[in-house]
């Protein structure tokens, strides 16, 4: 099988199962007990912090461990969000793009709490321009949110640049850095943000962990009670185990991000013209050059993303229409849509993502591959 849908979920690192094994069937202990078994947890989960922390570089106490990413997410705008609407705060920036658990929450708020939400339009390729964030701030405005990398087509957002807007105005800044963690840099500091999320299983960590970057000093509340875990941020027993690899894949993935972000887009760029040469109707979405580096978002006009992806799994390829939290969906891309592409353009979106074991011969294979695949579609479907 060749496997092209990174974004979706990566294969754990044999280094990072490694870390997490004596967590398992010797270290067991929770890492709340006092006894020595309990301690040593105590002192993983710690130690994992501090190696988090040093990538990010932020102290160890602004290091929140979560479930997942979108645990990070909900855990970023609801609690900033609800500490803030206690002080009349009550509006909120986002854009359209973004991933379901920034845009669900940020309905929810609306409905459920009488929070106020603006979402910036992006433009063709996807990006947001920060003067039009700058221009939807109010005096009441509680959070903004613009994720780092997009998940569906890719585009890298000014991230940096918005965030220092608005942390000019003391506006706290939440990204979504879900998709970036494995491909770019990770600096809180250089990016300006108050709140980052992370998912493990996207850079080659556990599936069920996540973490949430929360500047000290910012308030928050909390979304799970129960218990005093992460200083009350977040209860419930940490997962020992899986912070402990989620640890260990993210130092390897940023350790390893230059070279294989360099392999990875000579890869992509090859795919990318190889598609859009041998394909009628192909069009590359998101932006040309600002893109996570083993991203290939296409929409192929005239064939539906489904029977592609059916083809190619019975060719052996992996792949996938967009985001994986919407799959088997039959409405079109919300991605697409707010990038003003036309529904029925938007039902032929195919993405394809490598990551570290594709090789070029996995590349030739899709090119020679996938033209015969949407030609043979477009066949059935001009008989039907």
């Amino acid at each position: 099988m060749i496997y092209l849908d990174h974004s979706a979920t990566t294969a754990v690192d044999p280094r990072a199962l490694e870390a997490m094994s004596p967590f398992w069937t010797e270290a067991y202990g929770n890492p709340s007990s006092i006894y020595g078994l309990g301690r040593r947890a105590a002192a993983a989960l710690e130690d994992a912090r501090t190696r988090i922390a040093r990538v990010l570089n932020c102290q160890p106490a602004e290091i929140v461990f979560t479930g997942c990413g979108t645990e990070s997410d909900n855990l970023a705008l609801r609690g900033v969000a609800l500490a803030q609407a206690a002080r009349g705060r009550r509006h909120l920036i986002t854009t359209p793009i973004e991933h379901h658990a920034v845009l669900h929450t940020a309905a929810d708020l609306a409905e459920r709490f009488d929070c106020d939400v603006t979402y910036v339009p992006v433009d063709r390729h996807g990006l947001v321009d920060p003067a039009a964030v700058a221009a939807a701030i109010r005096p009441d405005t509680a959070l903004i949110s613009v994720m780092l990398a997009n998940n569906e087509v890719g585009t890298i957002e000014p991230v940096a640049e918005i965030a220092a807007l608005a942390r000019a105005r003391g506006i706290p800044f939440h990204t979504d850095a879900v998709q970036a963690g494995g491909y770019l840099a990770l600096d809180v500091q250089a990016l300006n943000v108050d709140l980052l999320a992370l998912s493990a299983h996207k850079f080659y960590g556990p599936k069920g962990v996540g973490l949430l970057y929360m500047r000290r000093g910012l308030r928050l509340q909390p979304a799970q009670t129960g218990g005093s875990q992460e200083r009350n941020r977040r209860a419930g027993t940490e997962n020992v185990p899986y912070v402990v690899g989620m640890a260990r894949a993210l130092e390897i993935a940023q350790a390893e991000r230059e070279v294989e972000t360099a392999r990875l887009s000579a890869l992509r760029d090859r795919l990318t013209s190889g598609l859009l040469a041998r394909i009628p109707g192909a069009e590359l979405t998101g932006h040309p050059t600002r893109r996570l580096p083993g991203h290939v978002s296409l929409v192929i006009r005239g064939v539906e993303a489904e029977p592609m992806l059916i083809a190619l799994d019975l060719a052996g390829v992996a792949a996938s229409s967009g985001s994986a939290c919407a799959s088997g969906s039959p409405t079109p891309s919300h991605v697409l849509t707010a990038m003003g592409y036309d529904p029925q353009a938007a039902l032929g979106a195919l993405r394809l993502t490598l990551g570290r074991e594709n090789t070029e011969a996995d590349v030739e294979f899709v090119i020679e591959r996938l033209p015969g695949i949407v030609s043979r579609i477009r066949g059935k479907q001009g008989n039907g």
